[in-house]
């Protein structure tokens, strides 16, 4: 009889926490984002692949969960931060700056917001875990890690706070960091500028640059698309800064493509490859469609962010200049059939951040040291030298405000609950993988 009532109360709980997945699974990808029945598959193939995948691609059922949770040490709705919005493990990398620095850095800006800097941190420390995992390091280290990554950034936060560095010149080059990071740095100084031209295009026998098709993933454009890049191509020129424009002969198009094979977030999303003239040699500019983005639809709502926000475009493009030193001199935005994009260049220099390099518990605590201290400068970054005008107070002070004089109350809550969600996560993977089976594949 106990044991009929143990498998009853179970059976419930499972069957509404599967109800809640499937509503916001519908909500979202079904009416809000409209993707397609091959898009929803494959989306869906890419979040079965483990917990982690899972977890990346169910950022709105993240929000739903962490907004009602009262956490002690938020900041108020009145000074929020602007935030990445969707901060994990794999949204850093390694990159060339405008100053042609090699520097490791945030690099998705898709879902930045206003809200409380609690939301990158918690979905910063449930990654942690989730990714340890993979690397199989033992589960007894994994607070350690979630501590390590805390204490660097709360301690990152002070010293901006007491004016002994500078979130705006604060870069993480091969001189001030170790291990993984390093090695991914150092894997970019012997790369050409043309490393990207050679990759993913070729000189057809006109003699003309276009992007090959036959060795990359790349899909030909309608002409019907192409045409319509081009009528709005003065809109992205007029968004360019001014100080960085290079002159309009500069981004005459000669080719645009289609990309297919997106990341688990970004399926369903409009990208075009766009090959244009540049100075010293042809430059690929990645077009890609930007939507609201998922905080705004579970925090609170924001009067002045959106006044200066209102093409989705540039609010991503707003995002990553208030969060970078030196950002992309290619940034500007377009709408194209109602969709709103945003541009930026396709460097040569890019890399991710090799997971196989941290299956040992020293690099990994090397790399969230690093993790912590940009988590710090983004938050902290935002309101310094912004031209928007939409922060008048400093982000670091407010954060280090709403965590007092706790720091080690901060630190238990955020390694207690970063455990509990992240053995959540553990048990809507297998949820999810049920609801597939049970509703969604037999549907479509």
């Amino acid at each position: 009889m106990v044991q009929d009532v143990k498998q009853r109360i179970r059976n419930t709980n499972n069957y509404l926490r599967k109800q809640t997945i499937h509503e916001i699974m519908e909500q979202f990808d079904e009416q809000i984002m409209r993707l397609s029945k091959t898009n929803r598959r494959s989306k869906y193939t890419k979040m079965k692949k483990d917990a982690y995948s899972f977890f990346r691609g169910s950022i709105y059922l993240f929000y739903y969960d962490v907004t009602k949770i009262p956490f002690s040490y938020h900041t108020t709705e009145e000074k929020p931060a602007w935030i990445l919005g969707d901060l994990h493990f794999n949204n850093f990398s390694a990159f060339q700056n405008e100053d042609g620095d090699s520097v490791f850095d945030v690099d998705d800006f898709d879902e930045g917001y206003f809200g409380s800097y609690l939301y990158d941190v918690l979905r910063m420390v449930v990654s942690i875990r989730l990714l340890a995992d993979q690397q199989g390091i033992e589960e007894a280290e994994h607070d350690e890690l979630v501590e390590i990554y805390l204490k660097a950034y709360y301690k990152e936060l002070e010293k901006f706070a007491a004016g002994e560095k500078d979130p705006v010149t604060r870069i993480f080059t091969t001189e001030n960091t170790k291990s993984a990071i390093a090695s991914t740095l150092d894997s970019l100084m012997d790369r050409k500028e043309t490393h990207a031209l050679k990759k993913q295009t070729h000189v057809n026998k006109d003699g003309e640059r276009k992007f090959d098709r036959k060795k990359t993933k790349f899909d030909d454009v309608t002409n019907n698309e192409y045409k319509e890049i081009n009528k709005v191509w003065d809109q992205y020129l007029d968004s360019i800064k001014s100080d960085v424009f290079k002159g309009k002969e500069q981004y005459q198009i000669k080719d645009i493509v289609k990309k297919s094979g997106a990341g688990i977030g970004s399926i369903g999303l409009k990208r075009f490859y766009i090959l244009i003239e540049g100075q010293d040699d042809d430059i690929i500019l990645e077009a890609k469609e930007a939507r609201t983005p998922v905080p705004a639809y579970f925090c609170a709502y924001n009067e002045t962010f959106w006044e200066e926000n209102k093409h989705q475009g540039n609010r991503v493009i707003n995002t990553q200049q208030a969060m970078h030193h030196k950002s992309d001199p290619y940034l500007g935005y377009f709408t194209l059939q109602n969709r709103d994009f945003y541009v930026r260049e396709r460097s040569a220099y890019e890399e991710d951040l090799e997971t196989k390099d941290l299956n040992v518990f020293k690099k990994m605590k090397q790399t969230l040291k690093t993790m912590g201290k940009i988590s710090a400068k983004i938050h902290a970054r935002a309101d310094v030298d912004i031209e928007h005008g939409i922060l008048d107070y400093h982000g670091e002070d407010e954060i280090l405000k709403a965590i007092g004089d706790d720091k080690a109350g901060f630190k238990k809550e955020m390694v207690v609950w970063s455990k509990f969600y992240k053995e959540r996560v553990e048990k809507d993977y297998d949820l999810f993988n049920e609801w597939l089976k049970e509703y969604y594949y037999k549907k479509n």
